[in-house]
């Protein structure tokens, strides 16, 4: 069972691994981004993917090509920005300091740079998916205090852009979501096996690529599922991406 929350000794670890990629690598060499000086010191910089929050200004970050469980939150409401940020682009932040929470967050930061790289916003494609079987049949998550989410079959994502996406869409509802498969979900207790039922939770799944096909469902027992199957999903100019539904189903 992989849950989105990690033990406080794996963050420590991660942290101290974004922290020393400051001065060990420049993110210009491969994003394109103008060349920084590098320093002994902080402040130190890393090149996160915004997932999510840029209509906000509370951007949810994944570390580029990160792993599970690297999701990172940042408040650009007090920052000078020289352009606006999108969702979907990478951008390199330039901190003092990681805070110890989850998902993370930065200390001192004192620049948020863009880079030169093609956006490419598929985490709110995802994204939208979800909403829109969020919104598909109310009487499924009517009731519900929890969310499971199943990405582990989606194979365009990095792992922490996975992490950030499932962080992103249950706090947007209002919920500390758990990571995990269907079964696995039933072995920790969330769901019942036997009855075929989720008492206060939904779970939804999402498999696939943007490039060729994938497949979503939301589901809440047996006799409650909704399915989009045969999903295609068209790349716009702007990095934004558009879908189409092949077929769907319901249960």
């Amino acid at each position: 069972m992989k849950h989105i929350q990690i033990p406080l000794a794996g963050l420590l670890v991660s942290l101290a691994l974004l922290t020393g990629c400051g001065p060990a690598s420049d993110p210009a060499q491969s994003s394109g981004a103008p060349e920084a000086q590098l320093v002994d010191g902080p402040p130190w910089f890393a090149t996160f993917r915004v997932v999510a929050g840029a209509e906000t200004g509370q951007l949810v970050l994944a570390t580029n090509e990160g792993q599970a469980g690297e999701v990172y939150v940042l408040n650009t409401q007090e920052l000078t920005l020289d352009a606006p940020v999108e969702n979907g682009e990478l951008i390199n932040v330039y901190y003092d300091t990681v805070l110890e929470t989850y998902p993370a967050r930065f200390g001192g930061v004192t620049r948020v740079e863009h880079t030169e790289t093609q956006r490419d916003d598929r985490c709110g494609l995802y994204l939208q998916v979800l909403e829109d079987l969020w919104d598909q049949n109310e009487g499924l998550r009517s009731g519900t205090e929890q969310i499971g989410l199943d990405l582990s079959g989606l194979t365009d994502l990095s792992e922490s852009e996975k992490s950030a996406l499932i962080w992103a869409f249950g706090s947007a509802h209002g919920s500390f979501p758990v990571s995990g498969t269907w079964e696995e979900l039933v072995e920790e207790g969330y769901i019942d096996g036997e009855a075929l039922y989720w008492e206060d939770g939904v779970f939804f799944s999402l498999t696939g690529s943007a490039e060729d096909t994938f497949d979503a469902q939301i589901w809440r027992s047996g006799l409650g599922a909704y399915f989009y199957s045969d999903c295609t999903a068209q790349l716009q100019e702007d990095g934004s991406w558009s879908y189409e539904v092949g077929a769907e189903a319901i249960s």
